[in-house]
């Protein structure tokens, strides 16, 4: 979005901001929509009216314009309309239009620019031979009435042409033919680019909407899973234990707060792009609080650190929360546990996680399935990081998570053995 804010914003032709111009990369479906008037009458004008002209400078040599060579001056312009919708129909009618032209005697002049128009369209659509097929009977047929066919054919008192006019002509050939060529061959390659641009911004959004979808499934999943618990044990204790349900109500309205504000932070990013967040996203630093809603579900959440926190980037403290936050979230979900052990080692360029839980698994899957495993490793591979999970010998369940950090960031075990920096917490 910046980038095409950025595009048009800056001022000059379009092709400088990386765009070609469109009349080198009009594409078919959009040109062909309506007739080329405007070019078409101006090629027109300049064929009639050099005709004329060109008639004068040629009247001892050629046949004198008149209305039959004005009619077929007329179709070779004409035909040209179709040259969107139709290229090689335009090309072989106004070649045919030329070469009857130039049988019947008319003077030379602009009746080429018809032919090069038609053939320029013909090459650039794609439609090669055939292009090529029309100019070269244009050539062919010029050669043959200008040495062979001019005894028969009008002027009566014509005479052969010289042979150096035929090396101009074939030059001509060549140069239409060359330039049609580029054009064709550049607008193949801004063809190319734009879909190459089109498929990045497709991956760029595909990509976004992935992150907004893991974004809101661990928000939600655990969300849910601490409000599903705690409304369990308000419903069971409502009437032996007011006190009780009052508290597990506190608890699901905080947890319902928490994921409204992150579920909104999320939205607003989608809704304007480019914006800054107003809030700044959770990282590792806010731990303690989701020690605390696991614990208000009854799970015993012990956090082990060890090293020290380096200057961790903004995606690295988010991905490594919440890898930690599903896991913590299965084990409410999915496991018979009621205790969870949260490991935190910060090493030379690198966070490595680990959660065990004692198990064993109530559902289906131990330690979650589907989706939330699924985002777990997405986050640790954009960041280019490895997920391991899966169960545990003893019969629990085991996520261990390696999220790289810039070479500038690093801890060190030296504190560790020191005291300073091994720091660990349980809550009940």
């Amino acid at each position: 979005m910046e980038d095409q804010r950025s595009h048009r914003s800056g001022g000059g032709p379009p092709w400088v901001h990386g765009a070609p111009p469109r009349w080198l990369t009009g594409a078919p479906e959009q040109s062909a929509a309506r007739l080329p008037w405007p070019s078409t009458i101006l090629i027109g004008a300049v064929v009639m009216i050099g005709s004329t002209i060109a008639a004068r400078g040629q009247m001892d040599e050629r046949a004198p314009l008149d209305l039959f060579a004005r009619l077929l001056l007329f179709l070779a312009v004409a035909v040209l309309l179709l040259r969107h919708r139709h290229p090689v129909v335009a090309v072989f009618g106004s070649s045919a239009a030329a070469m009857i032209y130039l049988v019947a005697g008319y003077p030379y002049g602009p009746v080429f620019l018809a032919v090069a128009v038609g053939c320029f369209s013909a090459v650039v659509a794609g439609h090669r031979r055939a292009a090529w097929s029309a100019v070269g009977m244009v050539w062919l047929g010029h050669v043959l009435v200008a040495h062979w066919l001019y005894r028969w054919l009008p002027p009566s008192d014509d005479h052969p042409a010289a042979w150096g006019q035929e090396l101009g002509i074939a030059a001509w050939v060549v140069a239409i033919i060359a330039a049609a060529e580029f054009v064709r061959v550049r607008r193949e390659q801004w063809a190319d680019r734009r879909a190459e641009r089109e498929a990045a911004e497709q991956r760029r959004a595909d990509e976004e909407r992935l992150r907004m979808a893991r974004e809101l499934h661990d928000v939600l999943a655990h969300s849910i899973s601490v409000i599903n618990v705690q409304s369990s044990m308000g419903l069971a204790l409502l009437d032996s234990d007011p006190e009780q349900a009052r508290a597990a109500l506190t608890t699901i309205k905080a947890a319902s707060k928490e994921a409204l504000g992150e579920v909104r932070q999320v939205l607003d990013t989608l809704r304007t792009p480019g914006d800054a967040p107003r809030a700044p996203a959770p990282g590792l630093d806010r731990l303690p609080e989701l020690v605390e809603q696991a614990a208000s579900t009854g799970l015993t959440v012990t956090v082990q650190t060890e090293g020290v926190r380096p200057p961790v980037p903004p995606g690295a403290d988010l991905a490594a929360f919440r890898i930690v936050q599903e896991a913590l979230t299965n084990v409410v979900r999915h496991s018979g546990s009621r205790t969870a052990q949260v490991r935190i080692a910060y090493g030379p360029g690198r966070i490595r996680l680990r959660i065990d839980d004692e198990g064993p698994a109530t559902g289906g899957d131990a330690g979650g399935s589907g989706n939330g495993l699924a985002g777990m490793r997405e986050r640790a591979a954009v960041l280019g990081g490895t997920i391991e999970a899966g169960p545990r010998a003893d019969g629990g369940f085991r996520v261990r998570a390696e999220l790289p950090l810039p070479s500038g960031s690093s801890g060190t075990a030296a504190h560790r053995e020191s005291g300073t920096a091994s720091h660990q917490e349980e809550t009940p």
